[in-house]
């Protein structure tokens, strides 16, 4: 069965097609922006937690070299 429609059917069908698909657009831009985002907050912590613990060990490495050289005078 073919549908028929006005000619203005018609226009403000394809004119709600061109909406809906930019809104979708959008909305997927969107999406890709905050995955890229939350992607990198993620690598931003990973990173942190690795200086900080190269940081602490590094610490934790010179206080023993200290104390062992205080233990030998």
């Amino acid at each position: 069965m073919t549908e028929h429609l006005t000619k203005s059917r018609q226009t403000a069908e394809i004119a709600f097609a061109k909406t809906q698909s930019q809104f979708l657009a959008r909305s997927r831009a969107v999406d890709e922006q905050d995955a890229i985002a939350s992607a990198r907050d993620e690598k931003t912590i990973r990173l942190r937690e690795a200086r900080l613990a190269r940081e602490r060990e590094a610490r934790e490495s010179a206080t023993a070299a200290l104390v062992a050289k205080r233990a030998r005078t």
